[in-house]
């Protein structure tokens, strides 16, 4: 382990023991904001530690087995070898886990997102692949025993859609889905199509992190309220009363519109929900750009104009061109089975940052 890397979690380690001395205090409990505030760092940081406190007492174990290393007796001298070969091994492996673990947090990874799917280029073709990727999400979301709740709607005749907007509420919901937002293309021969001819379609796919209250402040006065009568199908409830509601953030232009519910109280809260996740994903949109300016980016640019993925249908095949992954398991994937995905793209930015990480240290004088 490098001195560089072994200070920075020193210093990590005594903070953890400085925070551990604070939460015994009695009259922390006093102070419920602070008090939560530590112990939510000190449970962030027991992954760290405990791996370097591992790696601490293998390091003593090395230094005793080079002592018998002096030793006459050639078995004891073996014996020796062969425990600071097993002891380098887990020390290596134990120093890749640390370096993950330094890595920036995302703050949104623990969050709730608010999924956004539009049908793009390809028209009636592109609404209905716009359903089955929403079906795709929610089995995805089944199997990661996450609630999945539709907000927002836009059905066509024949069963597609043109708009989606769903909450996902689960464990690290964000820090799995992230990096499924951008263009996704389906290349397939529709059943309308009498030549038998491969159309290409696209469907957008925007990831937004769920905002509080906190993350975003909404003057009232630069909203436009409109309640107006829910449209499409929806069963006996639709276009009987005035529930549906569109919010309009006028300095932005940004718009979020409910018409799930039949309350229209329960539309503007849930369109409320909706416009914060919006205006915080343009907030970070524009942060990330101008981040961009001074270093190179990972897994894509994150920006919904990239086109991350192609679905292929005469081919079983389904390829993520950021990381040139090509799964011939279409069904499978399209049933919500994303495992496969999902850890490869995890697996590719976490060696992207190290490497990134690894290049800045090196250029430090």
């Amino acid at each position: 382990m490098d001195r560089l890397m072994a200070d920075k979690l020193e210093a990590i380690e005594k903070r953890f023991m400085e925070i551990e001395e604070q939460l015994s205090h009695p009259g922390l409990f006093s102070d419920q904001e602070r008090y939560q505030s530590l112990a939510k760092e000190h449970k962030s940081l027991v992954p760290l530690v405990s791996a370097f406190r591992e790696w601490k007492g293998l390091e003593r174990r090395k230094r005793e087995a080079q002592e018998f290393l002096r030793e006459k007796d050639e078995e004891l001298r073996r014996l020796a070898r062969e425990e600071m070969e097993e002891i380098g091994e887990k020390q290596a492996s134990l120093e890749r886990n640390l370096r993950l673990l330094l890595l920036p947090k995302d703050p949104n990874d623990e969050r709730n997102i608010f999924l956004e799917i539009r049908a793009g280029a390809g028209g009636e073709e592109a609404a209905l692949f716009a359903a089955e990727l929403l079906r795709m999400y929610q089995r995805y979301a089944e199997r990661q025993g996450w609630k999945f709740s539709p907000m927002n709607m836009n059905i066509t005749g024949l069963g597609g859609i043109k708009e989606a907007i769903v909450l996902i509420e689960g464990k690290r919901a964000y820090s799995h889905l992230k990096f499924e937002r951008g263009v996704h293309r389906v290349q397939r021969i529709p059943e309308t199509e009498s030549g038998g001819r491969i159309h290409t379609s696209t469907v957008t796919v925007a990831i937004m992190p769920e905002a509080q209250e906190v993350d975003v402040k909404i003057n009232p006065d630069d909203l436009k309220i409109e309640v107006f009568r829910s449209s499409g199908p929806g069963g006996q409830h639709v276009n009987v009363t005035d529930s549906a509601v569109r919010i309009t953030h006028l300095p932005t232009g940004i718009v979020a519109q409910c018409q799930d519910e039949r309350s229209q109280h329960k539309n503007r809260e849930k369109a409320m929900r909706i416009l914060r996740a919006r205006l915080k994903d343009l907030m970070e949109q524009e942060q990330a750009e101008r981040a961009s300016k001074e270093r190179r980016s990972q897994v894509g640019t994150g920006d919904r104009s990239e086109r991350i993925r192609t679905y292929n249908f005469p081919q079983n095949r389904v390829t993520d061109h950021r990381i040139g992954l090509t799964l011939h398991k279409l069904e499978d994937i399209l049933d919500g089975e994303l495992d496969q995905l999902i850890d490869a793209l995890i697996v590719y930015w976490q060696a992207s940052e190290l490497e990134e990480v690894g290049s800045n240290e090196g250029r430090r004088p």
